[in-house]
């Protein structure tokens, strides 16, 4: 494909590169969990970050989050529990609920990984102007809402 075929079709070339992505972000995903804390899968450090941005979060708003079960949640919250990183307590307001929030190791866990995971970026994109990290960000966020809007709709 020519550079002028990805201006009258810019698909295929953003699928490609949505694929490599994606790649890359498992892998890193896998990467950042073990330097976060070795008993960490690659699905647990995402969750404890969304844990950190929407303390008391019910389980099952994590299962619609992530895309999976509630039994799946539910193991892996114990997991996280078990290693000192959640806790969960009764929700006041739904005797049948509980709401998941970061310990203070989680939080110190997700502080240190998420400021590693900021410096990463900033050397990765050291090249970039301040201007186009701006709009790579604005870009992905617009993608995940767009994305987001797609899987909603039937």
């Amino acid at each position: 494909m020519t550079i002028a075929d990805t201006t009258t079709d810019p698909y295929p070339q953003v699928a490609r590169e949505l694929a490599l992505l994606l790649r890359r972000a498992r892998s890193l995903a896998t990467t950042m969990s073990k330097r976060a804390h070795p008993a960490l899968d690659a699905t647990m450090y995402p969750m404890l970050a969304h844990i950190a941005r929407t303390p008391e979060v019910h389980g099952c708003d994590l299962a619609a989050q992530f895309g999976v079960g509630r039994a799946t949640i539910s193991r892996q919250v114990s997991h996280l529990e078990s290693l000192g990183l959640v806790s969960r307590h009764p929700d006041p307001q739904d005797a049948r609920g509980q709401l998941i929030e970061l310990t203070p190791e989680g939080d110190v866990l997700v502080t240190n990984a998420s400021e590693a995971w900021r410096l990463r970026l900033s050397e990765a994109l050291s090249d970039w102007s301040p201007d186009d990290v701006a709009i790579l960000a604005t870009s992905l966020g617009r993608l995940n809402e767009t994305i987001d809007e797609s899987l909603r709709t039937p």
